[in-house]
């Protein structure tokens, strides 16, 4: 599949981030897109962005309210797609939706860690399952599935638990890894990626932050104020005794930060995923530091979880990883 143009692409967590542009980017190739998400706020906007956009002629949008983690949701989801496109067939599935959070299996809420795993792995199999049909219709088709660097990389450094979200992405990676084999028996025209970007700028911690609390706004309610402070004292103990109204800012100008100054955007990662797509790479690394801890992760693994391996790969890619980069 060498280019987009007049092919149907479902495209998971539309609303935002990479997500969103991947839906810019299809489009502009003269894809017919339907996208969903869980926001419905974000999902106009990304509409908005869409329709001031010059695209082909004809090149049809639709957006869909919808929680990837629930399986009768997704069901309703692809009757939509089918229904508003016209179509038994796609050739694009995009599964890109996924949420931070629940780091320690340990001491962190299990209501809190289940939701981060099943939207980000809940939610590849569910759309997958549903969707495997229409891939299978179509005369060439294309399964695209987000893992992250912490699909082989179970870590964002030595001083912070991050069990939920790598365990997802390892059964993403692994899921896919398995689908090379068992789609050239079954199904070959169907091809498969699994993407492992590193830190790309897009709103994930905020976005998360705000889903798992139920509270859509800046404003930190007093218990979730109380749990980013014991969050940075584990890393910084001075940080006990800062007011709320220091934690408030603190977690604020990180979300903006990991967002703003992050080595790549959004953008730049949809790009090179698409060019990866047209490439038939089942495996695309997004980012130069995705690219060295694959290397390091590759070449001394029994080592990975080890206080000098995070130094040396902040100190050779020159940014930490989840965090805003060093200033020079």
């Amino acid at each position: 599949m060498k280019d987009f143009a007049a092919r149907i692409a479902v495209v998971t967590g539309g609303g935002s981030g990479m997500g969103r542009e991947l839906v810019r980017q299809l489009l502009a190739e003269g894809c017919h897109v339907a996208t969903c998400d869980v926001t419905a706020s974000a999902l106009d906007e990304t509409r908005a962005l869409c329709d001031a956009a010059v695209r082909p002629q004809g090149t049809r949008l639709t957006t869909h309210s919808v929680d990837v983690s629930d399986a009768e949701a997704v069901e309703r989801f692809r009757g939509e797609v089918a229904t508003q496109h016209a179509t038994d067939k796609i050739h694009l599935l995009f599964n890109n939706a996924g949420i931070g959070g629940g780091g320690s299996f340990v001491t962190d809420d299990r209501r809190g860690w289940e939701k981060t795993f099943n939207v980000c792995w809940g939610g590849v199999y569910n759309c997958s399952r549903a969707f495997m049909p229409m891939l299978v219709a179509a005369d060439a088709s294309h399964l695209v599935n987000t893992s992250s660097v912490n699909g082989f990389w179970a870590s964002i450094g030595p001083g912070l638990p991050h069990s939920a979200y790598s365990a997802a992405k390892f059964a993403v990676k692994g899921f896919t890894e398995a689908l090379v084999t068992d789609l050239r028996l079954t199904a070959p025209h169907v091809k498969c990626s699994v993407v492992m970007p590193g830190h790309i700028g897009t709103g994930i911690t905020s976005n998360s932050r705000k889903l798992h609390t139920g509270n859509p706004t800046d404003v930190l309610s007093p218990l979730e104020i109380a749990k980013v402070r014991a969050r940075i004292a584990h890393v910084n103990p001075a940080a006990a005794q800062l007011p709320d109204a220091e934690i408030q800012r603190l977690l604020i100008e990180r979300e903006r930060s990991f967002e703003a100054d992050a080595p790549m955007t959004a953008a730049e990662a949809a790009t090179v995923i698409l060019a990866g797509v047209k490439a038939e790479r089942w495996r695309i690394l997004v980012g130069r530091d995705a690219e060295r801890l694959d290397a390091m992760v590759r070449e001394t693994p029994e080592s990975a979880y080890e206080a000098d391996f995070y130094e040396k790969l902040t100190s050779d890619v020159g940014w930490r990883l989840g965090m805003p980069p060093r200033k020079a």
